[in-house]
């Protein structure tokens, strides 16, 4: 990649000072409680619980890891055409990774049928 990242320090954290297991350990209490809540059909804390799982800074981390380094399909270029992330780049992902705003519709591609 022709650009170059400034060395970002999240919290004064750098990638491999990442306590893994205690964000992986706060993100499955996250999902136990959920669950719970789920089985007890309390829906409205089931809802409330999700929005803080998916604005977690533990789970943007332990997204971004998954996608960067622990998939089968890592060393594959997306649509961007990068391949692989250095750490720091991990960081800066994680960091700027939103589900704040909507997606995008898929690409749809019709095709022609016969009659």
């Amino acid at each position: 990649m022709s650009n170059t990242y400034p060395v970002v320090k999240l919290n004064n954290v750098e990638w491999k000072d990442i306590n893994w297991r205690k964000a992986e350990r706060y993100v499955f209490k996250l999902q136990k409680r959920i669950f719970r809540a789920s089985s007890h059909g309390n829906f409205q804390l089931v809802r409330k619980l999700q929005r803080t799982l998916t604005r977690s800074y533990n789970a943007r981390l332990l997204a971004t890891r998954k996608v960067t380094q622990d998939n089968s399909g890592k060393k594959t270029a997306g649509i961007d055409g990068v391949k692989s992330l250095s750490p720091n780049q991990r960081l800066i992902l994680a960091q700027s990774f939103s589900l704040k705003q909507k997606p995008l519709p898929a690409r749809r591609i019709l095709i022609p049928k016969a009659g």
